[in-house]
């Protein structure tokens, strides 16, 4: 599946997207052995004792939401929805849980890609907006769905999420998250908001009134911040996210399908579409076309502040 060509037909066309759909776009490539495919962008490996898929972020540049990010983990979307949704379980290699986390020391994701919207902003290009904003969206509701595979999901957060990178970790059906680890949504500083699913899914953890209080404040909060009140599920200790998750899954197995169908029941009484996805995305790029200098010359200088932060993590490592 084309990532950016997918994001390009929805551009014109507001489409719904379920798992038939999803199903009817597939990559035919995608039943492939997934493994031995070369990435830039993320790791993957399989844990079939544990029947648990990982899969890792590992930019070597800042780690933001780039369309090379995008294709790379809709790949991976693709191979799961082929090999365990259109021939139901596979009962021959099971898994049961899928896991994104980021190799980045210190770091789940800073979020967008900054510069290109600074870019886009100065140049009044609000279609090149929307067409990011929607690759986006399409990524994050197909997480928030399980790919129409008969998994849990999960977000392991091992250091800061950040804006459009905590917009993705709360996709997920499970958040984990290390202690040491900062999560928030500080577009506010910009007079921006975060558009990409923040409100939607932050919503159904904190409710409506919550949510836009924490959206326009713009805090960072830790991780037992945010466990306190109910937005983190599971907290682990620091180094120790990858255990807590083998531990959880080896306890619970028993429950397993009860888990996941509460999570379905979830999704059913109070459910994150595609299409509300969409149309709050394209409020998002209009309202970023509203920004003034002043506010774009921050956005840059926020880009900036976090590239230098990586390499520094980088040359450490």
């Amino acid at each position: 599946m084309d990532f950016r060509g997918r994001a390009a037909h929805n551009a014109e066309q507001n489409l719904i997207v379920d798992a038939d759909h999803l199903a009817s776009h597939s990559d035919p490539n995608s039943g492939s052995d997934i493994f031995v495919k070369k990435f830039n962008e993320i790791e993957v490996r399989f844990d079939r004792s544990d029947e648990i898929f990982w899969c890792f972020m590992n930019q070597k540049s800042r780690p933001s939401y780039t369309y090379e990010l995008g294709d790379e983990i809709q790949t991976v979307q693709d191979w799961i929805h082929t090999n365990y949704a259109l021939s139901g379980t596979n009962s021959a290699d099971p898994l049961r849980y899928f896991v994104c986390g980021s190799r980045t020391p210190g770091i789940y994701n800073l979020g967008g890609d900054l510069k290109h919207f600074a870019d886009c902003i100065r140049r009044r290009d609000l279609g090149a907006l929307k067409k990011y904003a929607r690759t986006c969206v399409h990524m994050q509701h197909a997480n928030s769905v399980g790919y129409g595979a008969p998994i849990i999901t999960m977000a392991l957060v091992q250091g800061d999420a950040l804006g459009g990178g905590f917009e993705h970790a709360l996709a997920f059906d499970i958040l984990i998250a290390e202690k040491s680890a900062r999560l928030g949504l500080p577009e506010v500083l910009f007079n921006l908001f975060p558009g990409m699913g923040a409100y939607s899914f932050l919503r159904q953890r904190l409710g409506r009134r919550d949510t836009e209080r924490f959206i326009l404040e713009g805090k960072i909060f830790t991780a037992s911040e945010l466990y306190d009140m109910g937005v983190v599920d599971i907290l682990a200790e620091d180094g120790e996210g990858e255990a807590a998750i083998v531990k959880y899954a080896k306890e619970h197995r028993g429950r397993f399908h009860a888990e996941r169908a509460v999570y379905r029941a979830r999704h059913i009484l109070d459910p994150v579409t595609l299409e509300e996805l969409l149309e709050i995305t394209d409020i998002w790029a209009e309202t970023a076309l509203l920004l003034q200098e002043a506010d774009v010359r921050k956005m840059e200088r926020l880009a900036g502040a976090q590239e230098r932060r990586i390499q520094r993590s980088l040359r450490a490592v």
